[in-house]
């Protein structure tokens, strides 16, 4: 995967697809002859690729019609080792039960940066689209009907953008006299209202365009609601490994491993009942990129890899609460706005 648009290189410049963190992921996720391993987000199939080398079989998915298109010439070249499933990854509990391994990769892929005409950069023009699914609520729709004030929430939050307010009043008052239809023009009405600071490394609409694409595809809820979905999928001793390229999603991780693993102490008040035993066993530290992979692929810079193992106590209930994540505009209706 690509990242999240941090830096210039995640705005979408081409770049041949290279796995982040492979060798890092492989020794995490251990595959052996016989397992099934869970590949949520397939890509380009460069950990499926990894993994079917091992003797392992793979069931990898992705919301992306794209990606499993062009991934049907290595499923059906894998000896039935290789199951592809288009869904987003946070159902993909329904899709492999009792797997010996989990790995996702969060983010957008180069595949999806490069190609103009899915939006998700502004290097090339290109519509306003962004969606992953290719289906729902696109980032025009978002940036032409949403209120200032909401799409300020999502460029503050999502984008860490400093100069949110400023940007949703800009694309209030512009769209009243014609809609955001093409990724180039939201990209330099942005870099005209806050202009560009000769110190900084990234273009002034970089952020911006972070947010629309993390909110459109609701990035962060699904990386929350498929780590639950990975907890109930794992059998014990199963390993979830998580690459991720930015730090709200790698604070989701880290408090999902840090609420999964040991026994919390509870109270001495309460009864034993209460006291909530560990789904998973933390497996080291987060794990970043050496300088040799980040010069081969500078997308590779912000990534960290966590991982844990599953025990053999039962999935616990789902609680997004743990994750302290933001109110922000309901995408199944921001449409009718």
């Amino acid at each position: 995967m690509a990242g999240s648009g941090e830096d210039d290189h995640a705005v979408g410049g081409p770049a041949r697809h290279i796995p982040v963190l492979l060798d890092e992921v492989i020794a995490a996720l251990a595959p052996k002859p016989g397992e099934t391993i869970v590949d949520g987000t397939f890509g380009a199939g460069g950990y499926t690729r990894a993994i079917l080398a091992t003797g392992a079989d793979v069931i990898a998915i992705d919301r992306d019609p794209d990606a499993i298109s062009a991934g049907r010439e290595m499923e059906a070249g894998s000896g039935g080792h290789l199951r592809l499933v288009q869904a987003p990854f946070s159902s993909l509990d329904a899709h492999a039960s009792d797997a010996d391994g989990v790995v996702l990769d969060i983010g957008v892929s180069s595949m999806q940066l490069d190609q103009a005409e899915r939006g998700f950069s502004f290097r090339a023009d290109g519509p306003l689209d962004m969606r992953m699914a290719q289906a729902g609520l696109s980032a025009a729709d978002v940036v032409n009907r949403f209120k200032p004030g909401d799409l300020a929430r999502i460029f503050g939050f999502l984008g860490e953008e400093r100069h949110a307010g400023r940007i949703a009043r800009m694309i209030e008052r512009r769209r009243a006299e014609r809609p955001f239809e093409r990724t180039r023009d939201l990209a330099e009405a942005i870099a005209d209202t806050v202009g560009r600071n000769p110190k900084d490394k990234i273009h002034p609409a970089t952020r911006v365009f972070q947010a629309l694409r993390i909110y459109v595809n609701d990035e962060l809820g699904e990386l929350a609601r498929a780590l639950f979905a990975a907890e109930r999928a794992l059998k014990p001793g199963g390993r979830l490994v998580v690459v991720t390229f930015h730090s709200l999603e790698d604070r989701i991780v880290k408090r999902f491993i840090a609420d999964r693993s040991g026994t919390a102490a509870g109270s001495r008040y309460l009864p034993e009942t209460q006291v909530k035993m560990a789904t998973f066993d933390k497996s080291g530290g987060a794990i970043a990129p050496g300088e040799a992979e980040i010069e081969a692929n500078p997308r590779a810079r912000s990534a960290k890899l966590r991982a844990a193992i599953r025990t053999a106590a039962p999935a616990r209930p789902a609680d997004l609460s743990i994750f302290g994540l933001p109110k922000l505009p309901e995408i199944r209706t921001a449409a009718e706005r």
